[in-house]
């Protein structure tokens, strides 16, 4: 009876928008970190990310109000709340990210490391592919899960890359410049902490598919 009701009462559609917002700083914020890991002025992109996990924060911020001031959500208020904190997450791991490179002042990153970068803005757009089709689930149940599939791979790769990157910065500092190896391998554990939200997200989105489809 009262999901019949539910279907009757107008829903707050908004958060859809919102939603596709964020996904756009989460976007563009990876671009901005890969080019950051790339050599590509890396002052500037370093305050671009701080900017655009700014803009993020407000958007989460008018998601968690929307909720609080909606009589009908599009589906479960607690999982809207896990999305967006879970995409805010993936932003705000790129800022900590940004943060460990000012504070120790790199100017290179090793080829592992761009390859991370790579694989974070593959991530970011697979999001921001996902979660705009949340709006059908019905009609998009294959496509989602097919989304949220690719990401979890993604994610799988960038564990290899960190593993991988660790055993290089081993290799070649690990017994002459002990400081080299401590901050390369402080980069990597946060641009694999990147990726893991990503798969976050992607699981947020499978259980919401599974609830309400």
């Amino acid at each position: 009876m009262l999901g019949w009701f539910r279907k009757l009462m107008p829903r707050e559609d908004r958060f859809f928008d919102l939603f596709a917002q964020h996904s756009r700083t989460i976007v563009g914020a990876a671009e901005a970190l890969n080019d950051l890991l790339s050599g590509k002025d890396i002052d500037a992109k370093c305050r671009q990310i701080v900017d655009l996990e700014n803009q993020a924060d407000a958007i989460t911020r008018d998601v968690l109000l929307a909720v609080r001031r909606s009589f009908i959500t599009p589906f479960d208020r607690g999982d809207i709340k896990d999305l967006i904190m879970s995409m805010d997450d993936a932003i705000d791991m790129m800022h900590k990210t940004v943060k460990t490179i000012r504070l120790f002042e790199q100017k290179s990153f090793d080829p592992g490391m761009q390859q991370m970068g790579a694989v974070i803005v593959k991530a970011a757009y697979l999001v921001a592919e996902a979660v705009p089709l949340l709006d059908r689930m019905g009609a998009n149940v294959t496509k989602l899960g097919s989304l949220t599939e690719e990401i979890v791979k993604v994610e799988g790769h960038a564990d290899e890359l960190h593993d991988q990157g660790l055993k290089d910065l081993f290799r070649n500092h690990g017994a002459s410049n002990a400081m080299a190896y401590i901050i390369g391998s402080e980069i990597y554990g946060e641009l694999e902490k990147v990726v893991d939200r990503f798969e976050d997200v992607a699981n947020e989105i499978n259980g919401i598919v599974l609830e309400s489809v």
